[in-house]
């Protein structure tokens, strides 16, 4: 009996703003996991709810990361939409060397920058949040491009929210992030085999040319 009125308490502390972030963020997070365009819409309302959900919490760079991820979201839903009149969905890719030594330093330049800013405000862990959102800057931008390893960022990314946001007191989205780390290794491996797939597909079209 305890533990039923504790989870009452604990359900009665939850706003209808955040449950709605948190169902729509799934949802969007499962559909692209599932390499499934309409990921995108869900995606869009999820971020707009918690601009302001952050914005309470005092997690400025969290806030200005959804405005971001707005843009990237109805970016990829157009880039998504572009698919090759021979093929049924865009191909997945593999990330480059030089995308990776430019992500690399594109994160520690921001993380410094937004850092040494957010410092002089409220901000809760200025270096920490702003190197989280460094990431998910990269992560995003890779995601809308159907870059295999985009999925490898939010994995490590939302592993180090989650503590965040149990510290901060916002446990259903800090559960939320739990399953968007279960999800993102889910999405790896489904986008890698088809990656395998279009690989194995590509051969055989050029091997039918020659011949």
């Amino acid at each position: 009996m305890q533990i039923v009125h504790a989870l009452q308490q604990w359900w009665q502390h939850q706003t209808w703003l955040e449950i709605t972030g948190v169902i729509t963020g799934l949802l969007c997070v499962y559909l692209a996991a599932k390499n499934n365009i309409w990921n995108w819409p869900f995606a869009i309302i999820s971020v707009t709810i918690y601009v302001f959900i952050f914005f309470e919490a005092r997690l400025f760079a969290d806030m200005g990361l959804q405005v971001y991820f707005l843009a990237m979201n109805v970016y990829g839903w157009w880039y998504w939409s572009r698919r090759p009149a021979n093929e049924k969905k865009i191909p997945v890719a593999r990330i480059t060397k030089k995308e990776v030594a430019i992500s690399a330093v594109a994160i520690i330049i921001f993380t410094i920058l937004l850092g040494s800013l957010l410092k002089y405000t409220p901000a809760s862990f200025p270096y920490l949040d702003s190197f989280c959102t460094a990431c998910s800057l990269v992560a995003q931008v890779f995601l809308a491009r159907k870059v295999l390893e985009n999925w490898l960022i939010w994995i490590f990314v939302d592993v180090v929210y989650v503590g965040v946001y149990i510290f901060k007191d916002l446990h259903l989205t800090a559960l939320m992030y739990a399953i968007y780390v279960a999800i993102a290794l889910m999405g790896y491996l489904d986008w890698k085999k088809d990656w395998i797939r279009g690989r194995k597909e590509t051969k055989s079209k050029i091997q039918e040319t020659r011949n």
